[in-house]
C-alpha cells in the first residue's frame, strides 16, 4: 500500500491584522515638476488630481522603505517578526534582478529563516501578494505573512518625459495577513492582458543598455561621438501610452471590481470603503460612478499627496484612510490594483 502524504491542517479564514506605511520626507510639488516638462500646476491637478508626490532621498533604498512600513505594521499588529511564516515584497524598482529585496528585508527584521520572495506585478503586485498570503495562511503553510509594496520610482524617471514622470512617487505600505475564525479576505479576481504588454514599461531593456555600453567602450575616435555620448548616458526609464491605459482602466477595471464583489458575495451597499490603485483621480472617480458606490462608502484618495506609487499605493491609501477614519475598522473594503503587463487583481477585505 502506497504511503499517504501528510498535509498541513487548513484554517477557516484569514484577514489583514494591521497595515503600516513609510512615506519619504521629500515633497515634490507640481511646480517643481514643471521645471522639466511643459505643463502647469493647474493642468496636472485637473488631469490627475495630484498636488504633491513624495520622493526618497538618494541614500534611501527600496529595502529601507519596505523595512519602515513592515516595522510599522508589525508594531500595530503586536507581532514579533520571528512569527512571520513568509515575507512577500512587491516591487518593480529593486535595482537587483537577484537576490530579492524580500530576502534582505527578512534578515533585517529578524524574521529569518522565513521564506522570502519578490513579486513583479507592478501596480497589481500588492493585491497579488494578498492573494498569495491568504492562500498560505488558510492552507496552514504559514501562520502570519508579511506583504509589502515598496517602490522607488524616482530612480527610473526621466524628468523631461511627459507621459508618466509627473505621476510617480516613492513609498512603501505593508500588511500582516494572519488567521481568522471567519474569512476576512474574499476570493481574488486576478489576471492579465498581455496584448497590451507595451502600454506601460521601460524605454530600454538591460540587454540594450549592455550593448550600447559595449559599443561606447570599444569605440575609437573615428566613431560618431554623439552616439558614444548617448550610449554612456543611457538608463532605462518609465513611459506609458497614457490614452490606451486610461481607456483600459476605466472600462475594464470596473468590471473586475464588480466581479470581486460578486465573488465575495457582497454588494456595494455592504462596503465601508473602496481602496483602488492610486493611478489617476479621474480613473478613481469613473470607477466609483460605474460601481454605483453609495455615499457612505469612503474612497481612498491618497494620490492627492502621494502620487502614483505603483505596488505601494493601495496599502498607503488604506493606511491613510484608517488614520483619518478610525471608525472604518472592521468594515469591508474593496481593493483593486492594475498596471503594467497589463495585470490586475482585486479582492474584498475586512479592514484591520
Amino acid at each position: 500500500m502506497a504511503p499517504v502524504l501528510r498535509q498541513n491542517a487548513t484554517r477557516s479564514g484569514s484577514r489583514i491584522h494591521a497595515v503600516g506605511a513609510y512615506r519619504p520626507d521629500v515633497v515634490v510639488t507640481n511646480d517643481d515638476v514643471c521645471q522639466w516638462i511643459d505643463s502647469s500646476d493647474e493642468w496636472i491637478r485637473q488631469r490627475t488630481g495630484i498636488v504633491t508626490r513624495r520622493r526618497a532621498a538618494a541614500d534611501v533604498s527600496v529595502i529601507d522603505m519596505a523595512e519602515g512600513a513592515a516595522r510599522d505594521a508589525l508594531e500595530r499588529a503586536g507581532l514579533e517578526a520571528s512569527r512571520l511564516g513568509a515575507v512577500i515584497v512587491s516591487t518593480v524598482t529593486h535595482p537587483y534582478a537577484t537576490p530579492s529585496a524580500a530576502a534582505a528585508l527578512t534578515e533585517r527584521l529578524g524574521a529569518a529563516p522565513a521564506p522570502a520572495y519578490d513579486i513583479s506585478a507592478a501596480c497589481a503586485g500588492y493585491c497579488y501578494g494578498v492573494a498569495q498570503a491568504d492562500a498560505l495562511v488558510r492552507s496552514g503553510t504559514a501562520e502570519y505573512v508579511l506583504v509589502v509594496g515598496a517602490e522607488k520610482l524616482s530612480d527610473f524617471i526621466d524628468n523631461h518625459e511627459r507621459t508618466i514622470s509627473f505621476l510617480l512617487g516613492d513609498g512603501a505600505g505593508a500588511v500582516i495577513v494572519g488567521p481568522s475564525e471567519e474569512p476576512g479576505i474574499s476570493p481574488s479576481v486576478w489576471g492579465s492582458d498581455g496584448s497590451k504588454w507595451e502600454a506601460i514599461g521601460m524605454t530600454h531593456s538591460l540587454n540594450e543598455v549592455r550593448e550600447l555600453e559595449s559599443l561606447a567602450r570599444h569605440a575609437d575616435e573615428s566613431d560618431d561621438q554623439a552616439l558614444i555620448s548617448a550610449a554612456l548616458n543611457i538608463w532605462p526609464t518609465m513611459r506609458q501610452d497614457g490614452p490606451s491605459v486610461f481607456r483600459w482602466a476605466v472600462w475594464e477595471m470596473a468590471k473586475v471590481a464588480q466581479s470581486a464583489l460578486d465573488s465575495a458575495g457582497v454588494t456595494a451597499e455592504d462596503l465601508s470603503a473602496f481602496v483602488p490603485h492610486q493611478a489617476n483621480m479621474r480613473i478613481i472617480d469613473e470607477m466609483v460612478k460605474q460601481l454605483k458606490l453609495p455615499e457612505h462608502v469612503v474612497v481612498g484618495r491618497d494620490i492627492v499627496d502621494s502620487g502614483n506609487t505603483s505596488a505601494a499605493s493601495i496599502p498607503l491609501a488604506m493606511h491613510r484612510l484608517l488614520e483619518e477614519n478610525p471608525g472604518l475598522s472592521g468594515g469591508l473594503a474593496l481593493q483593486i490594483g492594475f498596471g503594467a503587463g497589463l495585470v490586475f487583481g482585486a479582492q474584498v477585505v475586512r479592514l484591520p
